[in-house]
């Protein structure tokens, strides 16, 4: 059996554990609340007929054991992610399939939604990316035979929080600094497609068209969910592109990575206005940023010497 075919399996088996879990979690909460299991604006929808209601469950079903089978796939690919970014992420991806064609056929409109609906929405799916990808790291790490990596040494979480505080400031300073010092043939699926010509061009491109865009007056504001969210991702995503490079443990410099990206969002808006105030613009204080930004992401990425020894002379440990 091929390796994506094993992939394939293992993630079935993943996204089925995950749906119980979801399943649990959802109904749980109903019985919590004293109603029937799920948020309300899409449970009705689901129950006028009594074809509807058994098709929600099977396409809830069908939905979360294909997206444990493709993060299977991804595994079997070299993508591996901690559970604590992981997690979320197959969560996200998960109330997205679910929401998704219910919006578009204008069956539910998630503006309408209450608190209490985003709440039994959220935290079940947030329940089964969690529960998939932990089961899938479980299972694939006995099948792969994989060996413990070591941890991050306080260096590498040092240089964690600087990609992870160049991500807040910019959301592809770090990433495009991992895809600036990396090659084809680094350990780590992210570094070594970052690192490829293609990862490369389109990281520099990207890098800069948000360069012009930073200064657009109509650019929202990085502390809204559509600008911080994805800081956030990508500041753990380049820590821990960085530590697996270097042969490390990914856990911890993700999290420090995720965590000094929102910091460094907030702090870097206080700045500017700042800077605005003093200044009578917010150009001096952009460009500024960008040249901090750029530090960062440049100390944080940087090939360690002794370790970049050690990595293009050792396999990486499995």
């Amino acid at each position: 059996m091929s390796s994506s075919w094993t992939g394939l399996a293992r993630g079935a088996v993943a996204g089925a554990a995950g749906t119980t879990a979801r399943g649990a979690t959802t109904y749980l909460g109903g019985a919590v609340r004293g109603r029937a299991a799920g948020p309300e604006t899409l449970r009705n929808p689901w129950e006028r007929t009594g074809t509807l209601s058994a098709a929600g469950p099977l396409a809830a079903t069908a939905t979360g054991v294909a997206i444990g089978s493709a993060a299977g796939v991804l595994r079997a690919a070299g993508l591996r992610l901690p559970t604590v970014i992981g997690g979320p992420l197959l969560g996200l991806a998960a109330m997205a399939a679910a929401g998704g064609p219910l919006t578009a056929w204008r069956i539910s409109d998630p503006r309408t939604w209450s608190t209490t609906d985003w709440v039994a929405d959220v935290v079940p799916h947030l329940v089964y990316g969690v529960a998939t990808h932990a089961t899938l790291v479980a299972v694939s790490r006995v099948a792969e035979s994989r060996e413990p990596v070591p941890p991050g040494s306080p260096a590498t979480l040092l240089r964690a929080a600087a990609l992870g505080a160049a991500t807040g400031s910019r959301s592809t300073a770090g990433v495009t600094a991992i895809a600036l010092t990396s090659g084809r043939d680094d350990p780590g699926a992210v570094a070594a497609r970052l690192g490829s010509r293609a990862g490369t061009v389109i990281s520099a491109l990207a890098a800069a068209g948000e360069l012009v865009a930073d200064k657009l007056p109509a650019t929202p504001s990085r502390l809204a969910l559509p600008g911080l969210l994805p800081r956030a991702v990508l500041g753990a995503t380049s820590a821990a592109a960085m530590a697996r490079r270097n042969q490390y443990d990914t856990t911890l410099p993700a999290l420090v990575g995720l965590a000094s990206a929102g910091a460094a969002a907030a702090l870097g808006v206080r700045l500017r206005a700042a800077a605005a105030r003093r200044f009578g613009s917010d150009k001096p204080g952009a460009f500024a940023e960008d040249a901090i930004a750029t530090l960062l992401g440049w100390l944080g990425a940087r090939r360690a010497g002794h370790r970049a020894a050690l990595i293009t002379a050792e396999p990486l440990a499995r």
